[in-house]
């Protein structure tokens, strides 16, 4: 089994469609018993809340239904305990590899690494303070870094 952690600031917009996209192309693939996703952020500003309605509803256009509650990174047990820790900006992805014991910091990548329209540094833009428009953009973003990332790892 390989355990995914998907990592935005409040974990609320970004990490949770993430992770609802990544679930649905695994199921869709036959490959969900492989994996178990989460989300968290890493502030604690929204803890126990459910995603954002945009990124809800976002999700929902595309027959995506989000269950997850928001949750703040757990340090050092979600290091130990996932197998790739998925950051959606490079602040997200500092703030991870300064709560990191060392011996993981290999497991901290950008998420748009998988996308590939994206690149090393590409990142998926916090759509928080933006309309709806932005969230479909994020959408397209996650969906196609989940493919990739989803037919990466089968490969293994």
């Amino acid at each position: 089994m390989t355990r995914l952690l998907f990592v935005c600031m409040g974990n609320i917009c970004r990490s949770p469609l993430a992770e609802g996209i990544f679930l649905h192309l695994a199921a869709q693939s036959g490959q969900r018993d492989r994996f178990e996703v989460d989300s968290a952020g890493i502030g604690d500003w929204h803890v126990g809340h459910e995603p954002d309605p945009r990124s809800q509803a976002v999700a929902n256009k595309h027959g995506i239904t989000l269950v997850c509650r928001a949750r703040q990174i757990e340090s050092p047990e979600d290091f130990e305990n996932f197998d790739l820790l998925l950051a959606m900006d490079r602040q997200n992805h500092r703030d991870l590899i300064s709560l990191s014991p060392s011996e993981h910091q290999g497991k901290i990548h950008l998420m748009r690494e998988y996308d590939p329209e994206g690149g090393n540094k590409a990142e998926v833009p916090d759509p928080y303070y933006g309309g709806p428009r932005g969230f479909d953009d994020v959408y397209q973003m996650l969906y196609r870094s989940c493919e990739k990332l989803l037919e990466d790892l089968v490969k293994r």
